[in-house]
């Protein structure tokens, strides 16, 4: 198996659309296994969409190294080359002294060989000292290759690429033209996200311009060179691996609305005996089932048709106040407060609207307000149907969710905002629902306390 990670110099310099399409032509005759770093949804959706692969994320902030190489080879078995796509820039991470959550420690950790991205707009020479720089701030970070961006023209070209393979003793294997077509559509938190059913048919025809691009200015031979070779993983790890049977099944919420899972979740799940069922809070009646996870998305972008659907709203209602343990993440911590208000000059209304939601909590959510983004830490306490302990996880959303003055929580956070003064994870009967979102893979005894819950609920 080949691998190699690619990253930027910073946020915005081209390389979420350069590595979609690097994946995408690679794909179309080798199986390839797609990796994020960073607990982010949409990037991942989009290289699942191109691949054919589910997508996994990999984080240095919630995960410890034997839990990184275990979701690694969980994902590269079967695959004949792994490309990682970093986050933000290179050396960015949860504080300003160590790499942890960063892109480089993915690298080091993997020992990948990395391919950094550079916006070359308006410099040249100078190009070649940003890529000296991040090659010296850490020696253990192995820059192997070069890919500008947003270059003008032939002399810039050559200007920039003779500069860096002189002083970097690297090669410079593409050089990115300048152009609208590059640019993906975006949305208040970044990438519209792949399944919304909308959105496809708009990628399809984005990816097949930009992939015509990449194609012609990046260096393949070279590409794959460079990408490191080793022997491909062959079995699951023990976190991952199915049960030999399964005896109770999880409802979990997917469609346009609500998509943001880690792909690890669904192994987990089945690791602990549970079969997923998807549904629609859109489109479908709640299906039968001995727990519900309702995760992360735009409900917002849905709010109308959520509301249509009181059919959904009433059921899930009646069994949270029936005990049926729920798990709520983000988006779904909305869909489960009474009212989900629009406000005035949200989105060019000019006047509040108001959408009725699930009402399994008191009280309503507000859009839209200061954007929350970052990582958290907190305690979580026994109360919870995920059982108590220390978690990490991250947070983002453009929503204000005020509960009920007497509402409990679960969560008390060390670090991020969470619902209300450092406090996450409201809890009613069975249901839990916050802004935290948790990758399972690195929470296994809180999933596993979850999966015991739902079989033992009704008993």
């Amino acid at each position: 198996m080949k691998s190699l990670l690619i990253t930027g110099d910073r946020s915005g310099s081209g390389k979420t659309s350069i590595t979609l399409a690097i994946a995408a032509l690679l794909s179309e005759e080798n199986i390839v296994q797609p990796f994020k770093v960073a607990m982010d949804y949409i990037d991942p959706s989009y290289l699942t969409g191109v691949t054919g692969r589910a997508c996994r994320n990999l984080d240095s902030f919630v995960m410890d190294t034997p839990l990184i190489h275990d979701v690694y080879a969980n994902g590269a078995i079967g695959a004949d080359i792994s490309i990682v796509e970093g986050v933000r820039g290179l050396y960015e991470g949860s504080d300003a002294l160590t790499d942890r959550g960063s892109t480089a420690s993915i690298a080091k950790t993997l020992d990948l060989p990395v391919i950094l991205v550079v916006d070359a707009r308006s410099i040249t020479r100078s190009a070649a000292a940003l890529v000296k720089g991040f090659q010296m701030f850490d020696p253990a970070v192995r820059i192997k290759g070069v890919i500008l961006n947003q270059v003008k023209g032939g002399i810039h070209r050559e200007k920039a690429t003779k500069a860096i393979e002189h002083a970097c003793g690297i090669p410079v294997i593409g050089a990115i033209p300048r152009s609208e077509e590059m640019k993906l559509t975006m949305r208040h938190l970044g990438l519209v996200p792949f399944l919304e059913g909308s959105q496809k048919s708009v990628f399809t025809e984005k990816i097949q311009v930009i992939t015509r691009i990449i194609g012609n200015h990046v260096d393949f031979d070279q590409l794959l060179d460079i990408a490191k070779e080793s022997p491909a993983p062959q079995k699951q790890p023990a976190l991952f691996r199915p049960a030999a049977e399964t005896d109770i099944k999880i409802g979990i919420a997917l469609d346009e609305s609500f998509n943001f899972y880690y792909n690890d979740l669904f192994d987990i799940l089945r690791a602990l005996g549970a079969e997923p069922v998807f549904f629609s809070p859109i489109h479908d009646r709640l299906p039968d089932a001995d727990g519900y996870i309702i995760g992360g998305g735009y409900p917002e972008l849905f709010a109308d048709k959520l509301e249509d659907n009181t059919r959904m709203r009433d059921a899930i209602r009646e069994v949270s106040a029936n005990g049926a343990p729920i798990y709520a993440e983000c988006g779904g911590l909305i869909y489960l407060t009474e009212d989900l208000i629009l406000g005035s000059g949200y989105d060019g209304r000019t006047t509040d609207e108001h959408y009725a939601m699930a009402g399994v909590f008191e009280g309503e959510t507000r859009m839209p307000v200061k954007r929350v983004i970052g990582y958290v830490e907190g305690i979580a306490s026994d109360k919870s149907p995920l059982g108590g302990g220390f978690f990490a996880g991250h947070e983002f959303h453009h929503t204000d969710v005020r509960l009920a003055d007497d509402t409990e929580y679960a969560y008390r956070l060390t670090r991020g905002k969470g619902i209300r003064d450092n406090r996450d994870g409201a809890i009613c009967n069975n249901t839990i629902a916050g802004y935290t979102h948790l990758h399972p893979s690195s929470v296994p005894d809180m999933f596993r306390h979850f999966t015991e819950t739902c079989r033992n609920h009704f008993e």
